[in-house]
């Protein structure tokens, strides 16, 4: 039998080294853009523009155009395959005046815009900062049901919410981690924040939850099956019994999302990368790390009479 649990010190100190790796790279985002992770139009507000041209265009004719109609502060990205001659353009807040009169310069210049394919999506800045406090709240939400979940359900077990807090220690480290990986790839990509990342964030959290309860649901077993073993052994054989059935289930999932990675189109792609970083994460911590939270509270707590 592997001994997980004489290497826990090591679990604890990665899931630490990821957690700090991730809060440098929302405090490199915040002292360059100002946010921890680069915000998109859904949250602060703004306009976005995406731009189909029947002929090839640069990026800088795009600027041109723009700057021509009072937008200098313009995020330029190209989507898909460069045959495809789709662009995308993040500015401030448009009308639907002021709209038409981008456009317009932009057929002027090039003559090759095609309106029929080319979308621009508009939000109030009102509106993206009760899409942010609704997140917010969303996020806390899920952890206090969480907490209360866990504690109801292993309300038989000894100290339940032992394993209420363990879970949601698992579960920030692994929004973190998320977080983390999206500010990076913010200042290296570009990559902001949108519904589509939040999508992303609630589903980690819900993988989370996902696996912890299926270890720990195998320790709720084995205490009255191993009455009188070390509580530490009963954590070893139960990772043990589960880890062939995570390991399983996990994997199926990741490939599924390297395959959209590898062949999905391009605004999919942030969306997977942060669910599958989310779920590398939760494997790691719903086996390494929660688990061993629960076994060290555990051991000290029967190790205190003893003391005394």
């Amino acid at each position: 039998m592997i001994d997980f649990v004489h290497n826990r010190r090591t679990y604890f100190i990665l899931a630490g080294v990821l957690v700090a790796l991730s809060v440098a790279a929302m405090l490199v985002s915040y002292v360059t853009y100002g946010q921890l992770v680069r915000i998109g139009i859904d949250f602060k507000g703004g306009s976005l523009f995406s731009v189909h041209f029947t002929a090839p265009v640069t990026e800088d004719v795009i600027r041109e155009a723009f700057a021509e109609e009072g937008y200098t502060s313009t995020i330029v990205q190209q989507l898909g395959d460069p045959a495809d001659n789709t662009w995308q353009v993040r500015t401030s807040f448009a009308t639907t005046d002021q709209i038409n009169a981008v456009l317009e310069r932009l057929e002027e210049i090039t003559g090759a815009v095609d309106r029929n394919s080319s979308v621009v999506d508009t939000v109030e800045a009102t509106v993206g900062a009760e899409v942010a406090r609704s997140a917010a709240q969303a996020a806390g939400a899920a952890a206090l049901v969480v907490l209360t979940f866990i504690w109801f359900s292993f309300r038989k077990v000894p100290h339940p919410l032992h394993y209420g807090v363990a879970s949601v220690v698992a579960m920030l480290i692994n929004v973190i981690v998320a977080m983390g990986f999206y500010a990076l790839m913010g200042l290296l990509q570009g990559w902001e924040a949108d519904a589509l990342f939040l999508t992303a964030i609630l589903t980690v959290i819900g993988f989370s939850v996902q696996d912890i309860i299926v270890v720990f649901d195998r320790i709720r077993e084995n205490i009255p099956r191993h009455r009188g073993e070390p509580f530490s052994l009963i954590v070893n054989r139960s990772i043990m019994e589960t880890l062939h059935r995570s390991l399983a289930t996990q994997l199926n999932a990741m490939f599924v999302m390297i395959a959209i990675l590898l062949f999905g189109g391009a605004t999919l792609k942030p969306f997977i990368a942060v669910m599958l970083v989310g779920m590398l994460s939760e494997t790691f911590t719903s086996m390494f790390v929660a688990v061993h939270i629960v076994g060290l509270w555990e051991e000290r707590r029967k190790s205190r009479p003893a003391r005394a």
